[in-house]
């Protein structure tokens, strides 16, 4: 599936955001891929946590081009397993092309030297160690897709397939899935878990800021336990509105 662009002109992907949710309208996740990464080729990255879910959208990924830049913000912060989990599944799923986003050391070494900012400003320590690495490295693509979906926290409740991102176009294949989509699909083919996933994290983000979740719990509760917190950043501010940084 492809736009209709015979005559249309588009000087930037974001311009044809109307067009691609009338043209994908009902399209499965992994025809909405398909046809981006047709589109726009290589303007298009895919920015992936290697988390508990993060399988399911890798998986559609690799079936349609293994050589997709796979970006993964590695805080520095990350539990071991996750690390381990990128490479096992990278080498299941034949992924050739995963950048690692780090904080610059020079904002480490100014910011927060002793590594512990994030027991006293968990929004500042957010900040530096992934949405700033995130926005130097998305200066590159104008098309970024997502793993976002929208019963996984209350900031995503309206969350759009194709969306504004400031200047870019954020796609989210998986945006009207559930966790019973994801792990029917996991199931069906048989791919790797997180191993954090049976030790009881359901959700899983830096290690300092995760815990495990009691059972009947919401799966993200154990991210930023404790205060009002539910997205990093990147995504959504409080209010519900895509945060950029400055």
């Amino acid at each position: 599936m492809r736009l209709d662009t015979a005559d249309l002109s588009y000087s930037r992907p974001l311009d044809a955001i109307d067009a691609l949710r009338l043209t994908f309208d009902g399209a499965s996740p992994e025809g909405v891929i398909s046809g981006v990464l047709a589109e726009f080729g290589n303007e298009v990255a895919l920015v992936s946590s290697f988390g508990a879910e993060a399988a399911v959208l890798l998986h559609m990924a690799s079936k349609v081009d293994r050589n997709i830049p796979i970006l993964l913000i590695d805080t520095l912060m990350l539990f071991e397993e996750t690390l381990e989990y990128q490479k096992t599944l990278s080498a299941t799923l034949g992924l050739t092309n995963v950048v690692h986003l780090r904080p610059d050391p020079a904002d480490t070494a100014r910011i927060d030297p002793n590594g512990d900012l994030h027991r006293r400003d968990q929004d500042a320590c957010c900040d530096f160690r992934k949405v700033l690495p995130l926005e130097r490295a998305l200066a590159r693509w104008p098309v970024v897709i997502s793993g976002r979906k929208r019963f996984q926290a209350s900031t995503r409740q309206a969350l759009e397939v194709f969306e504004a991102d400031g200047e870019r176009l954020r796609v989210n294949p998986l945006a009207h899935w559930n966790a019973q989509d994801l792990r029917a699909y996991m199931d069906a083919h048989d791919l790797p878990r997180h191993p954090l996933v049976a030790k009881g994290y359901p959700s899983i983000g830096c290690a300092p800021c995760t815990t495990r979740v009691a059972e009947g719990e919401d799966p993200r509760a154990g991210r930023w336990r404790g205060t009002d917190k539910v997205e990093c950043g990147i995504h959504f501010g409080a209010d519900g509105r895509i945060l950029r940084a400055s």
